[in-house]
């Protein structure tokens, strides 16, 4: 079975090499040759996108692309395009996720045909969070609860940038999801798996808080409940 990971980019010329480097020393440590990694910048401005022509020269198991259109969801969309692996997904480049996930979803989905949609959840009681503040939890408490009370999601947590599917799952998902290029996309895509009764294992995760991240909470958190408005509609 083979694996995909997709790598959104803006602007992350400080963080870059340190994701790569970490990905690609996990890989090597546990001698997963069946591991690609497609880095999708999506109109970085700083020297972003020379960093992907580095480590592409470097690794034979990198491809990159760049888009226009900015925002998560767009990105996801574009490395799905261009994906041939069985299992294919993202995770943040701070690698907020810790690493031992990625064996762990594999496993998930070597033992048990049926498993769709792997959804790392840092609201899982076997869930380890380290670093978080107060605020941005309880925003995301709210943003989650929003989420259920809208909804009646099940996952504990939508929010959490590591979600891995099989190959067909992730191409029909999409094909029936909007537009959407912001972060919501995956949300979505989530719900429509659980209408869907598609089956989904949480998985718990060590996660550790990034200090120096790039995401404006109050800015997103506006953007969602939009986004939760239009969706809502759009289900009726």
């Amino acid at each position: 079975m083979t694996y995909n990971i997709i790598l959104p980019v803006l602007n992350e010329e400080l963080r870059l090499e340190n994701g790569i480097l970490g990905i690609e020393n996990f890989i090597e440590q546990h001698h997963k040759d069946n591991y690609h990694l497609t880095i999708i910048d999506n109109g970085s401005t700083d020297s972003t996108w020379d960093l992907c022509c580095k480590f592409k020269n470097q690794y034979s198991n990198i491809d990159i692309y760049r888009i226009e259109t900015r925002g998560v969801g767009a990105a996801i969309r574009a490395g799905v395009k261009h994906n041939q692996s069985d299992i294919v997904g993202y995770m943040d480049i701070d690698l907020s996720t810790e690493l031992n996930a990625l064996s762990k979803m594999e496993h998930a989905f070597e033992t048990d045909a049926s498993l769709k949609i792997v959804n790392a959840s840092r609201y899982n009681s076997d869930s380890i969070l380290k670093g978080r503040t107060k605020l941005r939890n309880s925003i995301s408490y709210t943003l989650v609860a929003l989420l259920k009370l809208v909804f009646k999601m099940k996952a504990s947590d939508a929010i959490c940038g590591f979600k891995f599917f099989r190959k067909s799952t992730i191409e029909e998902l999409l094909s029936e999801s909007s537009q959407e290029p912001g972060w919501f996309l995956m949300i979505e895509v989530l719900l429509r798996a659980e209408r869907k009764n598609m089956h989904i294992l949480e998985l718990p995760v060590v996660w550790i808080y990034e200090k120096h991240t790039k995401v404006h909470i109050f800015k997103v958190t506006i953007n969602y409940i939009r986004q939760i408005i239009r969706l809502k509609k759009e289900l009726k």
